[in-house]
């Protein structure tokens, strides 16, 4: 009988190897497979290896190009995106559009409105404030000065659980985090100017938005270093329907607009319709209430959206959370829309389109989210689907090109790739990804996709730039 034995330096080894495994670690030497420029930045960058996906496939087929860690489950932040308006073209198509409307109990007469009046949505990802005042004025135009009801915001599109806008990152007051609404006005939002006053040595705060009863506590004070990321050195606290801005704004960010979400959806479209109603001649002393719409009640008119080729593209040249939300529960084609329904037209829609996402994980459509889940491969088998089929020009079209404008505006403005590369992007606390199409050197388009999820992830732009600018110099 023979014994086997480990000396103590190779005990050592073998238990320091079996950590990294059981960890999920492996050494960055496994980058192989990975061109040098990656590699090197994935090391400065202190990001093993197992912690990225990418795959780089031409658009016509044959064996990939690169194919690293392609299979993962991993968390596409932003990229996500790409799943919910792909469908969303493919299953609703570029010409659909969404309708929010104005009905009564009855028709006015003599320029009064008597009983109430009804404001049903329909899940508009883009009823702003421009095109919110336009309904307005068209109701004022037809005659209606009077408003003798309450207005009463029906919602009932959308079946939504109650929305935590702090849950994700304990930033309640920014817009990305507001959750999506059947009737959403402005994406619940309101702007303020905030502009460096550097004879008086002050800070001037105009409300951009119309809003009744807002007031402005500026406490404001400015600021004599770079402008840099300007929004941290504010603290604004809301207080009923005043907002006390308090902190530094520099003088070297000149004039900028903060963007806030700072009330509860009721209470922001009544401080926004009554200070419009108001502003176009109109009375109103009802009180603003959520309800259904009676069955008897009359259409007076109604708005129309964009259209969603070019609702689309605002979801993705600016990563536009809310719109992707609005979106992606506008996929349920059963009413009211939920969640779970918008999740299953997508399983459907994947099933007929013969496309394999096991993998995949989609909860609310934007990638604003800890849970999201697609791997490398499933992302690229995604737009190589969208590059043959009919909706593959809007699609792209809806883009950030880089160097050019959206999110990659002033990304790899003097590389190879300006101009060339069309991408999602996608950016979370220990999340990094870029994935679309990449026109190389010789006239040929790739896809490319780049996953990264490590904690050191905000450190691997480098590496994804790497990547991009190693097909476009083919």
């Amino acid at each position: 009988m023979t014994h086997s034995f480990l000396v103590p330096g190779a005990v050592r080894a073998l238990a320091l190897a079996l950590l990294a495994v059981l960890l999920g670690g492996l050494p960055l030497a496994r980058a192989a497979d990975l061109p040098s420029a990656v590699s090197e930045a994935l090391q400065q960058a202190g990001i093993p290896a197992n912690a990225i996906g990418m795959v780089v496939q031409a658009v016509d087929g044959g064996p990939p190009l690169l194919s690293h860690n392609a299979q993962q489950a991993m968390n596409p932040a932003s990229a996500m995106k790409l799943v919910t308006t792909y469908a969303a073209l493919d299953m609703l198509g570029p010409a659909y559009t969404w309708r929010s409307e104005l009905l009564a109990d009855a028709s006015p007469r003599d320029g009064r409105l008597n009983g109430n009046l009804y404001l049903r949505g329909s899940g508009d990802p883009k009823l702003a404030l421009e095109q919110f005042w336009l309904l307005l004025r068209q109701l004022r135009q037809r005659g209606v000065k009077e408003i003798n009801g309450d207005l009463i915001l029906d919602r009932s599109a959308f079946a939504l659980s109650a929305h935590d806008p702090g849950e994700f990152d304990q930033q309640p007051l920014r817009p990305y985090n507001a959750g999506p609404d059947a009737l959403l006005v402005n994406f619940k939002s309101l702007r303020l100017l905030l502009q460096a006053n550097t004879a008086g040595n002050a800070v001037r705060v105009i409300a951009e938005t119309p809003s009744e009863g807002l007031s402005i506590d500026n406490r404001l004070s400015l600021g004599r270093g770079a402008c840099g990321d300007w929004r941290e050195q504010l603290t604004p606290v809301v207080k009923g329907l005043r907002i006390e801005l308090s902190g530094s704004f520099p003088a070297a960010c000149g004039e900028r607009s903060l963007n806030l979400a700072p009330w509860a959806a009721d209470r922001q479209v009544e401080s926004l319709f009554r200070a419009l109603w108001q502003e176009l001649g109109g009375s109103f002393k009802g009180r603003v209430l959520e309800g259904r719409t009676p069955a008897a009640a009359t259409i007076l008119l109604s708005q129309e959206s964009p259209t969603l080729g070019e609702i689309v593209r605002d979801i993705n040249k600016y990563s536009n959370n809310v719109m992707a939300r609005q979106l992606f529960l506008t996929l349920d084609s059963e009413r009211p829309a939920t969640i779970e329904g918008a999740r299953r037209q997508i399983a459907g829609w994947l099933l007929a389109n013969d496309l394999q996402l096991p993998e995949l994980f989609i909860d609310n459509g934007s990638g604003l989210s800890r849970q999201a889940r697609i791997s490398a491969a499933g992302l690229a088998q995604l737009l190589g689907a969208a590059w043959r089929g009919p909706v593959m020009a809007e699609l792209i079209a809806s883009l950030p090109i880089a160097g050019v404008d959206g999110t990659l505006r002033k990304r790899l403005k003097n590389g190879s790739a300006a101009g060339r590369a069309h991408l999602k992007t996608g950016y979370l606390e220990g999340v990094r990804a870029i994935a679309g199409f990449v026109l190389d050197n010789s006239g040929k388009r790739w896809i490319v996709v780049g996953l990264i999820n490590d904690p050191n992830a905000r450190l691997g732009k480098a590496a994804l730039d790497a990547l991009l600018l190693w097909v476009a110099d083919r």
